[in-house]
């Protein structure tokens, strides 16, 4: 019966104390790193711009978490939707290109 309760107790504050999976990363960021990509994004392509790889290669680093990246996401398509004349299929290939 001791043994039960201790266990118990145990799994307890383990719950209590587990971290709470919130992200962590802000669409400030998010518009912050891939600003430097937006006119590369609106042209009909070429070599993409050393900043804009850079905010690339940052956000991933910044972005670990599935809460983390959900939350990118959602930002990158908010503010997507607010620029006209994006071209998806440069937007798309960038992290393949930024390695």
């Amino acid at each position: 019966m001791v043994n039960k309760v201790a266990y118990v107790a145990v799994l307890m504050c383990m719950v209590v104390a587990a971290p709470h999976a919130e992200a962590a990363i802000t669409c400030g960021q998010v518009v912050s790193s891939l600003s430097p990509c937006i006119a590369y994004l609106k042209s009909s392509g070429g070599a993409v711009p050393a900043p804009c790889c850079n905010g690339v290669k940052s956000l991933n680093n910044a972005a670990k978490t599935t809460p983390d990246r959900q939350t990118a996401c959602k930002c990158i398509k908010s503010a997507a939707g607010g620029i006209s004349g994006i071209n998806y299929g440069l937007a798309s290939s960038l992290p393949a290109k930024c390695g």
